[in-house]
């Protein structure tokens, strides 16, 4: 049979492609004879990640709460590959870093959406019992959005508020990272000591987190915005994408946790400690930490009332009921 004219020019390709490989097409195409065909749970691995959801107690709602952590996960993931993308990009592209923002906005909005299912959607009774299992993990421990934060912005801009008068983009990287606003977070409020949950972090995680900082220091994403001709930073589609995008990471998803925080872990006026003893009341709320990625983009004005509405509108409901 002969070959058509479309196939032997997609042969030629082919050629072309591996003969610096030091094997000639007959060899791939013998491989491609052998090779089985491929299928959906094959190519995802559908058996092995339906196999990692493993519960340590008997208590059916904790395969929620594993498994609504391991797609946040997941999307984290996703999040940090379209960063990684903005910050390899050599040509400033607008519509391109636009497209990326987007899309990280999107991921964020599919997050954001579905913290339902770990405010609604668990027994409050089973949590408050099987997280006694999960001592000292916490969702603290994420290193992938401290990755996020690392790519998006400057250290300088991820300092707690208690130490940015007195901190600059001159010091060194490891002197910036040792006073990163959610350290703060995992501190003992009686003793004034590390917790454990934060030792175990540092220890895992410090290296990398100080490679990335280095690795991106002059070029994340907010500095590869800064370095865009000043009529690009104009463009009107990409301010609002990174507004929209520091509201995402820095208030909506805060709050969404302060929510599922106050259904699971306040009652009347007891406040319980988070598994990790972190003091989430501290930690969590937009305005007390205003955390901002890209400050340029918002006016004084917006910086001093930081997150301040969306705070408003969980602790107003807590308070009124508590003076009723």
């Amino acid at each position: 049979m002969a070959i058509s004219p479309e196939i032997e020019k997609r042969i030629q390709l082919l050629e072309e492609k591996y003969k610096n490989s030091g094997q000639d097409l007959g060899s791939y195409l013998d491989g491609l004879l052998h090779d089985r065909y491929l299928t959906y749970w094959d190519y995802i691995h559908l058996d092995t990640l339906l196999s990692i959801q493993v519960p340590k107690t008997h208590f059916p709602d904790e395969e929620i709460f594993i498994m609504y952590h391991q797609i946040t996960e997941l999307y984290f993931k996703l999040i940090i590959h379209e960063q990684k993308q903005i910050i390899d990009d050599k040509l400033q592209d607008v519509e391109f870093f636009v497209t990326k923002i987007n899309r990280i906005n999107n991921y964020y909005k599919t997050l954001i959406s579905s913290f339902d299912i770990m405010i609604k959607g668990m027994d409050r009774k089973q949590f408050l019992q099987y997280r006694m299992s999960l001592l000292p993990a916490s969702g603290f421990q994420s290193a992938q959005f401290r990755m996020i934060e690392l790519y998006a912005t400057p250290l300088e801009n991820l300092l707690h508020n208690s130490v940015v008068e007195t901190m600059s983009k001159e010091d060194d990287l490891e002197v910036l990272y040792e006073n990163i606003y959610w350290k703060r977070g995992a501190i003992d409020t009686e003793t004034g000591e590390k917790t454990l949950t934060l030792k175990q972090f540092e220890y895992r995680y410090t290296p990398r987190f100080l490679r990335i900082a280095n690795q991106v220091k002059g070029n994340t994403i907010y500095e590869k915005y800064l370095q865009l001709p000043e009529t690009v930073r104009k463009d009107k589609h990409l301010i609002k994408a990174m507004r929209t995008l520091d509201q995402n990471a820095n208030i909506n998803w805060n709050l969404m946790h302060m929510g599922a925080a106050y259904r699971h872990l306040s009652k009347d006026k007891t406040t319980i400690d988070a598994t990790g003893g972190t003091n989430w009341k501290n930690y969590l709320p937009p305005s007390f930490q205003k955390i901002i990625f890209f400050p340029e983009l918002w006016s004084e004005a917006e910086i001093n009332d930081w997150g301040k509405q969306w705070v408003e509108h969980i602790f107003n409901p807590q308070i009124k009921k508590k003076n009723a």
